[in-house]
């Protein structure tokens, strides 16, 4: 069973800041442990010495020593115990917050192979089984190693050959921790795995309440969660299964010593070579034997548990990042965009997402990306901000390659509003200038006022300083929607993406949306995702996209007078249009 992993090296240099603190348990737990031998040594002066004839002592200091001796160990166990927990809970903290700094930093497609269960199981709950193990294994290596060695010694000093028959336990002992530790290693791995998903499963559910509901998902959902909570439970039972076994071996092989043990010394007590209480103190110390053999016997469990969970845990640290480095730009960029026979391909997918893809965009443009599902519209515009990168080809922006601009530089340049709107449970002004370490009030509320919310805000019990709930629950789809906008607005970016930022909204809603849309456009690059009717029409350029490639490249009137795929896709989606529907209940 190989213990000293790469993982727990890592575990080892991270205490490196907390020596100190370290040493005084490491010596509290020597005080604890030397503070054992003494209770049979101690019983066997008080039945060889007290118990026959008059005791040649102050009757006095039996009550003294014990309770001095309950002091001092209950003290010196106290510290380690603090001690060991201050470090522990420190590291505990660090590991989270390696985790999630990482988690920041790694690449857009990093969540498309890890599920967001996988990320919360990490950090919430495999993290504690590492501090765990560390707590636990270092505790009873070291108490209950010093504790066991104290007593062999003082075993040893009484009687040597009775001590010999004790030695027999612990290398059949070490045999069948051995042969258990594999197999618990893989145990835990495998529930770690499954409450992986259970988690997964909690969060689903959580987030998709309203859906379940109006679905009626209660049978499912409890069916699935009630099947992975019992594979949950079927795995766990196994583990204690596997654990438990040690028990009874443990027992076993200790009460065939204690017989050998009894036989031996009655032999020897008839023959004159043991007194009454040098064999109560031999048995109570070979008896006080059990509690360090089983306690290091039950480090396997925790161990093991600890390294499946360090390697999910360092799994995650090691997460590739996004890249670093690049040039830093000193000023605002016009907004002059280019692809250059760009083409991307998603991981482990054959057919790529783009392919060939030649646009330049002049600084103020706008451009309109339309096209059946799956046809590259979002892929394009991620690119841009460099969530993913192209496998061919290269994108400009003023000319310099992003791919050479730092990837905070770049994303300084770029604000984002998308159909699914992402807020944060914090007030309305925390959530307009979100990503400003200073936020500036005069132009939280210019950019408020912009995005038509003035009045929202007003009605709102505390204004500004209004908490909106998880993800701007309190407020309605349309506010959310200008809330992002709004957003937008205040970062100030000259480039723009709109991902159907009026998608799914009622007539009304749309119209305060658009408006503030048609403030926020101005002047910069824009490009629109499948957006309304009346936007795509007032577009500078139409693109259309079919299977990752550029089809047709106009504007609205070229296109339709071109009758080409645009036209077709106007006639099928918008034949309303032309009979007097209203465009903001239309979308491409």
């Amino acid at each position: 069973m190989k213990v000293l992993t790469p993982e727990v090296r890592r575990l080892f240099s991270m205490h490196r800041p907390y020596v100190g603190r370290m040493v005084v348990a490491f010596f509290a737990m020597i005080v604890a442990a030397a503070t054992e031998p003494v209770a049979p040594m101690l019983l066997q002066q008080l039945l060889d010495r007290g118990f026959v004839g008059n005791p040649d002592f102050s009757l006095w200091w039996v009550p003294i020593i014990a309770i001095g001796l309950m002091v001092v160990r209950g003290a010196a166990i106290y510290l380690s115990t603090y001690m060991m927990a201050w470090t522990t809970t420190n590291i505990l903290n660090e590991l989270r917050r390696q985790m999630f700094e990482r988690l920041l930093n790694v690449p857009a497609g990093y969540f498309g192979g890890t599920s967001v269960g996988q990320v919360i199981n990490s950090i919430m709950f495999e993290v504690q089984q590492i501090t765990g193990m560390v707590t636990n294994v270092f505790t009873s290596i070291v108490r209950s190693s010093l504790t066991l060695l104290g007593l062999l010694a003082w075993l040893f000093y009484l009687n040597w050959m009775l001590s010999l028959v004790t030695l027999i336990l612990i290398p059949i002992l070490a045999v069948v921790v051995r042969a258990i530790g594999g197999r618990l290693k893989k145990l835990n791995q495998e529930t770690l795995a499954i409450n992986a998903e259970l988690t997964q499963a909690v969060e689903e559910s959580t987030r998709a309440h309203l859906v379940i509901k109006i679905f009626g998902g209660h049978t499912y959902e409890n069916s699935r969660f009630k099947q992975k909570a019992d594979n949950l439970r079927r795995f766990s039972m196994r583990t204690v299964r596997t654990f438990a076994s040690t028990m009874p071996v443990t027992q076993i092989l200790t009460a065939c010593a204690i017989s050998v043990v009894v036989v031996i010394a009655l032999l020897q007590s008839a023959r004159g070579e043991m007194t009454v209480g040098g064999f109560v103190s031999f048995i109570t110390a070979m008896l006080m034997l059990l509690t360090p053999l089983r306690q290091l016997a039950e480090v396997n469990g925790p161990l093991q548990r600890g390294l499946a969970a360090a390697e999910s845990v360092f799994t995650l640290i090691d997460a590739p990042v996004e890249r670093t480095g690049g040039k830093v730009l000193d000023k605002r960029v016009e907004g002059r965009v280019e692809f250059i026979d760009v083409s991307f391909a998603y991981p482990e997918q054959q057919q790529p997402a783009l392919q060939g893809i030649n646009l330049k965009v002049a600084p103020g443009e706008t451009i309109a990306f339309v096209g059946m599902s799956g046809g590259g519209k979002t892929t394009m515009v991620n690119l841009l901000p460099d969530f993913y990168t192209p496998t061919q080809g290269k994108i400009l922006l003023d000319g310099q390659s992003i791919q050479e601009i730092s990837l905070t530089s770049l994303r300084q340049q770029i604000a984002m509003v998308s159909q699914h709107v992402v807020l944060f449970d914090d007030t309305v002004a925390a959530n307009i200038a979100y990503g400003d370490p200073m936020p500036d009030m005069v132009r939280v509320k210019a950019a408020a006022q912009a995005a038509y919310l003035e009045d929202v805000i007003a009605a709102l019990p505390e204004g500004y300083d209004t908490s909106i709930g998880d993800n701007g629950s309190r407020l309605s789809g349309g506010q959310r929607q200008r809330l992002a906008i709004a957003r937008a607005i205040y970062k100030d970016a000259p480039v723009l993406i709109l991902d159907e930022a009026t998608s799914a909204l009622d007539s009304e809603s749309e119209r305060m949306v658009q408006a503030a849309l048609d403030r926020l456009m101005q002047g910069r690059t824009t490009f629109v995702i499948a957006h309304r009717l009346s936007t795509i029409e007032r577009a500078s350029r139409i693109v259309v996209l079919a299977e990752g490639r550029v089809r047709e490249i106009g504007t609205h009137d070229e296109l339709l007078q071109h009758k080409g795929m645009y036209a077709n896709l106007y006639h099928m989606q918008f034949a309303s249009e032309a009979t007097g529907a209203s465009a903001s209940e239309k979308k491409i």
